[in-house]
């Protein structure tokens, strides 16, 4: 099986590429890759990958390789690049404010030999903006790309601190956005108050996603919310599930509660059902 060369580049996007000349390479080394266009540069992740499902994704595109490990005059070019972003960036403002809609511009980045150049921005809705490229692609003569960011993203860029105390996940180590639904957030008993289950980014917590297998297998041991129950001589129904004390709370159709343990109530379900 192939191994592959996980690399991170400055926008903070990810790709996978073969080593076939065989380079002596080393985590957090600078490279240069062949992409779509040209040659970018980025920072080794990773330095042995094996995974098939990727190789044959690769097989069938023609996985890109690793040109060289990055030279001293590959450096001076990402400075000579970066100093261009600044005076781009700047442009950009000023050729924005003839048109009537409202983006604003987070980031500014052009390909390591200048054959691209993307600017990233948020926005809110879509926004027709096929005017504007024509102008700044005359203006700047290279490829352009327009990229409306998304909130998740927009976090992922700026960075922080989340409610954990601990920096934000999309910025240490998630490589990739798992989908996060409401669904999650039930299975966990966290539908009480959305804002303490949502990131600075507006959608839920991404850690939900990291815990739903946990919840899903303990919620086989317990009854389904509502289910009902004879206990102490009242009819009852399962108003919540305490997974992590293995208590579950039970309701009247008075509305009190009773507080109960799951050992309790698997006795009583297994009486009544003789």
């Amino acid at each position: 099986m192939q191994e592959f060369i996980e690399v991170i580049f400055r926008t903070n996007r990810t790709g996978y590429y073969i080593n076939d000349k065989d380079l002596q390479l080393e985590p957090d080394m600078m490279i240069v890759v062949k992409v779509e266009r040209g040659e970018e540069i980025g920072k080794i992740v990773n330095c042995s990958i094996r995974n098939a499902e990727l190789e044959e994704k690769m097989q069938k595109r023609d996985a890109q390789k690793i040109l060289r490990i990055a030279t001293e005059e590959d450096m001076k070019q990402l400075e000579r690049v970066k100093a261009k972003e600044k005076e781009a960036h700047e442009k950009f403002l000023k050729m924005e404010e003839k048109y009537p809609f409202e983006m604003k511009l987070l980031q500014t980045v052009y390909q390591l030999d200048g054959n691209k150049l993307t600017f990233f921005f948020s926005a809110d809705g879509r926004i027709d903006f096929r005017d504007f490229v024509r102008e700044l692609a005359t203006e700047f003569k290279t490829r352009i790309e327009l990229h409306q960011t998304s909130g998740r993203e927009d976090a992922r860029r700026l960075g922080g601190i989340g409610p954990c105390g601990k920096p934000y996940c999309c910025v240490t180590f998630l490589k990739k956005f798992n989908q996060v639904s409401i669904k999650m957030a039930k299975d966990q008993n966290l539908l009480g108050n959305l804002s303490k289950i949502s990131g600075p980014c507006g959608r839920l917590l991404c850690c939900l996603h990291y815990e739903e297998d946990f919840y899903l297998k303990k919620a086989l041991k317990f009854p389904e919310i509502g289910e009902e129950i004879f206990y102490n001589n009242k009819v009852m129904r399962v108003n919540k599930n305490d997974y992590f004390s293995d208590q579950i709370t039970l309701e009247t159709p008075e509305r009190e509660n009773y507080i109960i343990t799951l050992k309790e109530y698997q006795k009583t379900k297994d009486k009544q059902e003789r």
